[in-house]
């Protein structure tokens, strides 16, 4: 079943609590809340759609040439407490916690 998100309207017209409901699909959007009978109005967020993006998709956006590209700067750990820039203009090329 599909979860649904209502916001309560107060009388006076400010919007008060955020409120998720569990509903059919098929079922008429609700108009009260359920359990303190104020008015609610549905709230309309965007559908989760799982898969669109990948592990591939992961490997290439958080690649060094894409990072260094986007302005970031990247280290990778090569030991305990030592860590080498592998993308990047800014920074120190080595960050050793010890020092």
């Amino acid at each position: 079943m599909p979860l649904y998100t209502y916001q309560v309207i107060h009388e006076d017209g400010t919007e008060g609590e955020i409120i998720e409901v569990f509903q059919k699909a098929g079922d008429s959007p609700l108009q009260f809340h359920p359990t303190t009978g104020e008015k609610v109005v549905r709230i309309f967020k965007p559908a989760h759609i799982a898969g669109w993006a990948n592990e591939r998709m992961a490997k290439q956006m958080l690649s060094d040439k894409n990072l260094a590209e986007k302005g970031f700067t990247k280290y990778v750990r090569s030991g305990k407490g030592y860590y080498e820039k592998t993308a990047g203009k800014e920074g120190p090329p080595t960050i050793n916690v010890n020092d």
